[in-house]
């Protein structure tokens, strides 16, 4: 076992509008001595934007933001900007984050050179009903039946005069290109799969339609242990080692006292991120502390940043949907735990 250290809350919501409900889920990259860390910040009615702080340590707030960096401002985020995950590509920063529009919550990019500024790029994920969805992804195979149960629970078409989409989050680009193409993760529940291209242009219908139709080769990583039996999602950006792409993600277990959250590790191939060289059998951490055991939604986990000091990796993730708190661990006894745990082992 990992021997994870709770270091505690970093940042509760305050008395201002933006974040009046809440703090959660940020996405943290570091640049020199500065952690940058952008968070999602809840208003009343579960509106949510995107705030910032900067910290001059892991721990060490030094700055914050009165006013959210990012918010809503086009018709597909009408009800808020959630969840934010930032990585660095030839200069650019790219931020994710999930856009809600009442009825649809699908993964959007914002881009920057500077942290400060920041062009909306809009949806990136597919726009797809279920129905449509369905005849793809099953037309060469039986489909998994936990697409059909999270993605089609009510069997409606419309919702406030909204087509229903299929929600698709979760999305994380990889630091760099590989084999010179842009590589990030998304969720359709219940796996995390993975896309690969060019240029963002190539992001058509018709390649979406080419996806789906070819789903299982797609998938990184499918729900296997108890602790994520009943679906998985991405967590933070992953992280390049010698033994490979290190995977913090999310892993999520139906209770008798409702989801649990949890924070899980893997390892995928340096060149073929397709391929699962190894995962924890076990939670990397679980809720048990107060701050995770209550809040407004209970036993939440949920690891959306993570950032390197010395040999010291630094977890941030959600605690029971309301603040945030860090988790820390030596990243070499993970990454030696992992290796006990390779998929040619099993």
């Amino acid at each position: 076992m990992i021997e994870v250290k709770k270091e505690g809350i970093l940042l509760k919501k305050s008395a201002l509008g933006f974040e009046s409900e809440g703090v959660l889920n940020p996405a943290v990259i570091k640049e020199g001595e500065i952690i940058h860390l952008f968070y999602r910040a809840v208003a009343k009615g579960n509106y949510s934007s995107i705030g910032y702080c900067k910290l001059s340590s892991p721990l060490v707030v030094e700055s914050r933001n009165d006013v959210p960096i990012i918010f809503p401002q086009c018709a597909y985020e009408t009800h808020g900007v959630e969840d934010p995950r930032i990585t660095k590509i030839d200069n650019i920063y790219y931020l994710t984050y999930t856009c809600f529009d009442g009825v649809n919550a699908l993964g959007a990019l914002v881009i920057s050179e500077d942290l400060i500024h920041w062009h909306k790029i809009g949806i990136i994920v597919p726009q797809i009903a279920f129905e449509e969805f369905y005849r793809l992804a099953s037309a060469k195979g039986v489909l998994n039946e936990k697409y059909i149960r999270y993605n089609d629970p009510l069997h409606l078409l419309e919702r406030e005069g909204k087509k229903i989409l299929i929600w698709d989050k979760n999305v994380i680009f990889f630091p760099r290109r590989i084999d010179g193409k842009l590589f990030f993760l998304h969720r359709v529940k219940p796996d995390i799969q993975l896309v690969g291209v060019c240029h963002l242009n190539e992001l058509t219908v018709e390649f979406w339609q080419h996806y789906f139709l070819h789903l299982h080769h797609n998938i990184v990583l499918s729900p296997k242990y108890e602790h994520e039996v009943s679906y998985i999602g991405g967590g933070c950006t992953p992280i390049e080692t010698e033994f490979g792409w290190l995977l913090i993600y999310h892993g999520v277990h139906d209770t008798l006292n409702g989801y649990v959250y949890s924070a899980c590790a893997a390892l995928l191939d340096l060149e073929n991120p397709l391929k699962e060289l190894a995962r924890l059998p076990y939670a990397l951490f679980t809720p048990q502390e107060e701050w995770e055991l209550k809040g407004e939604v209970n036993n939440v986990c949920f690891p959306t940043g993570a950032t390197l000091v010395g040999d010291r990796l630094f977890i941030y993730y959600g605690a029971a949907d309301e603040q945030i708190a860090v988790a820390s661990l030596s990243l070499t006894a993970l990454l030696i735990e992992l290796m006990t745990y390779t998929k040619n082992d099993e």
